[in-house]
């Protein structure tokens, strides 16, 4: 078995390199934060990009923070590799395949308001989803649960997620269970083969002004853009516990209080955006292009992802800088357990909106079990579409 851990094979890879591996990855991005084992076999065990500790570290910090998880880890792998420039092409790399489709598909929908084919698909791909977030569940917990401890923190983050608890509470406890059942003693943390992260004040300051500049412009010359992107950044900012955590906020906002659409439309943007790749939150472009076109879904793209994008290179160095404190280990484990317990209460939340038949049963074993023997995931994900169009 190879060792995860050892030095980087390829610690400098291009922005074109990123971009490509993250753009592919992104094509395959379904499940939210169960592509998490996925981009770790590609970043750490394929490329070598960073170390296993590092990548660890890299989940603890990025479910912590708001925006979605899966997201926030490509960016931090960037960082990690190239700085901030890497960072950012990882970011785009990734959500671009699922920006592109639920354009596609918002600008269809704007005009025939039925998409049956789409809908089909989708009823025998919510089973593959299924056995991707079950596969993801078993993989991460492989790594992260060690013990009966910490396996007792899993369940009870799982039950606390489960019941709609705040995520940030659920850290917070998670962080202190780590530290409180994994010994009296802290142990001593192995040093990272992968190097510190790189200065990000400047470039930090230099995307505050660029965006602070941007907001500017839109208010004093498309003020309905501005609102849009104004409330879409205001959602990510809320977006403690991913994706799941801002789609309630965002119907909220959207249909409750602004009437920009009605109720059952919204719904169909949820549809497409668990249908397409990437984190459910992609359905804030499919509300920008029925509110303002093809500007609106760029502009309600940009706002649901920049600020988490923004918070992670500003808080990612300091974050790095504990990495030798044994006590901060032992949170980070506690972390780790709880976002075990995430996918765990992800899994039975998609079998349960799945109409299981025995096709549907038949669909998920098989994925799940191409997953399991380590069939690269975009084939799963292809003949999981292709058997969806034909058989539902």
């Amino acid at each position: 078995m190879k060792d995860d851990s050892i030095l980087c094979t390829c610690p400098n890879p291009s922005l074109a390199l990123l971009f490509t591996s993250f753009s592919r990855m992104g094509i395959t991005a379904f499940g939210g934060p169960a592509m998490i084992p996925y981009v770790r076999k590609m970043a750490v065990g394929q490329n070598k990009w960073l170390d296993s500790e590092s990548f660890q570290d890299g989940v603890a910090l990025c479910q912590a923070i708001p925006g979605a998880t899966v997201m926030q880890m490509a960016a931090y792998i960037g960082l990690r590799a190239r700085g901030v420039r890497g960072a950012m092409v990882s970011y785009i790399g990734f959500i671009f395949p699922a920006f592109a489709l639920m354009l596609a598909l918002s600008f269809t929908y704007a005009r025939t308001h039925e998409l049956p084919a789409v809908v089909s698909i989708f009823s025998g791909l919510q089973a593959v989803i299924v056995a991707l977030v079950a596969n993801a569940t078993l993989s991460f917990g492989k790594t992260s649960l060690k013990s009966w401890k910490n396996v007792a923190i899993a369940l009870v983050a799982a039950g606390l997620f489960r019941l709609r608890a705040n995520p940030v509470l659920i850290i917070i406890l998670a962080a202190f269970l780590g530290m409180l059942l994994n010994g009296r003693e802290p142990a001593a943390r192995n040093a990272s083969h992968s190097g510190p992260i790189r200065h990000t004040t400047i470039p930090l300051l230099l995307f505050i002004l660029a965006s602070v500049a941007v907001f500017a412009l839109l208010f004093f010359f498309q003020k309905e853009l501005f609102h849009l992107g104004l409330l879409m950044s205001k959602i990510d900012c809320l977006a403690f516990g991913g994706g799941f955590a801002s789609v309630p906020l965002m119907f909220h906002e959207i249909v409750e209080v602004r009437s920009w659409m009605d109720a059952s439309t919204f719904l169909n943007g949820i549809v497409l955006g668990q249908f397409t790749p990437g984190p459910i939150v992609i359905t804030a472009t499919f509300v920008g292009y029925l509110v303002r076109g093809s500007f609106g879904a760029l502009v309600a793209t940009v706002g649901i992802f920049l600020p988490s994008f923004l918070i992670l290179i500003g808080v990612a160095p300091w974050f790095d800088r504990l990495r030798s404190s044994p006590w901060f280990a032992r949170a980070i484990g506690g972390i780790l357990c709880s976002f075990v317990g995430l996918l765990f209460t992800v899994t039975i939340r998609f079998g349960l909106n799945v109409h299981w038949d025995w096709m549907h049963l038949a669909l998920a074993t098989a994925a799940f079990a191409a997953l399991f023997f380590k069939l690269d995931i975009l084939w799963v994900v292809l003949a999981g579409t292709a058997v969806s169009a034909v058989a539902f």
